[in-house]
């Protein structure tokens, strides 16, 4: 028979057991709240992002995605060109994770379950080469120019000598809003030496001090001479303007809502860090 004495001692005992019982339970729940919440805050983005199509948006992409990359090392970001219509294609096809247009999508395009994201304006240079006396021309000369209505550069005030047309291939969202805003949706004339890239064609008119071709403003430079347009600059500020006619968006496509690293790195775009990095690189910020 246990005497009051043992059953105190036991008591005590018992009580004991049941409080250390209970501040190791509660320290376990407390650690592991506390590695929940680092680990809400410190949670890594992590795989690997595709973005393809326009070569005019390409730059502004390799850029953006060096950033971002730096920022997640964990996230690989692979940009690749093709043109405006394959990166809508990819998109839409799940081939890529982001697809670039630098160009409105067709009626057809909008129908593929396509969320489209402005993420810049831009303008659509009209280049010569730099010894062209020639420095502006009307948009109506512009465009009978490539519909091979005007084919030497003294019908336009320049020096007796044929013009050489330089355009993209079709499928680039460069000549499809060229084709869209100038051409007023007639064909550019079969003449017309065709280029796959913005480079490619900067290169061809300063290669040939009689040729005239279009490009991404952000890829004028020495080698060529970008013209005035009914009288009006071919620049930033008039893009932004609106008074510079010739310009359009550069666009981010996904298949329905983007999740994960696809959103995080759309967001990054949209941001002021990333608005920042595209005016430093030449195209007209969307806010």
């Amino acid at each position: 028979m246990r005497t009051k004495k043992g059953k105190k001692i036991i008591s005590i005992l018992a009580l004991s057991i049941l409080l250390l019982a209970a501040l190791w339970v509660g320290g376990c729940g407390q650690k592991k709240d506390a590695e929940k919440g680092e680990n809400g805050q410190t949670e890594k983005l992590s795989g690997s992002i595709t973005v393809a199509g326009s070569t005019s948006v390409q730059p502004f992409s390799e850029v953006l995605a060096e950033k971002f990359m730096a920022d997640n090392p964990d996230i690989q970001i692979n940009v690749q060109g093709g043109g405006s219509s394959q990166g809508i294609a990819a998109a839409a096809s799940g081939a890529a994770d982001i697809g670039a247009s630098s160009r409105e999508l067709k009626e057809e395009e909008k129908k593929q379950g396509l969320k489209e994201y402005v993420i810049a304006y831009d303008g659509i240079a009209v280049i010569v080469h730099p010894s062209n006396k020639i420095d502006n021309l009307k948009k109506e000369d512009i465009k009978n120019i490539y519909l091979g209505n005007i084919t030497n550069w003294k019908e336009v005030g320049g020096d007796d000598a044929p013009i050489t047309v330089i355009c993209r291939e079709a499928g680039s969202g460069t000549r499809g809003a060229f084709e869209e805003i100038v051409m007023e949706k007639e064909d550019i004339t079969s003449k017309a030496i065709i280029q796959n890239s913005t480079g490619a064609v900067r290169t061809t008119v300063a290669g040939d001090k009689n040729a005239i071709g279009f490009v991404s403003l952000p890829a004028v430079n020495d080698e060529v001479k970008a013209i005035k347009v009914d009288g009006t600059e071919a620049n930033k500020e008039n893009v932004k303007n609106k008074s510079y006619k010739i310009a359009r968006p550069f666009i981010y496509l996904t298949k329905g809502e983007p999740t994960g690293a696809v959103k995080a790195f759309i967001d990054f775009v949209l941001s002021d860090e990333g608005q920042k990095i595209i005016e430093d690189e030449g195209a007209v910020r969307i806010k």
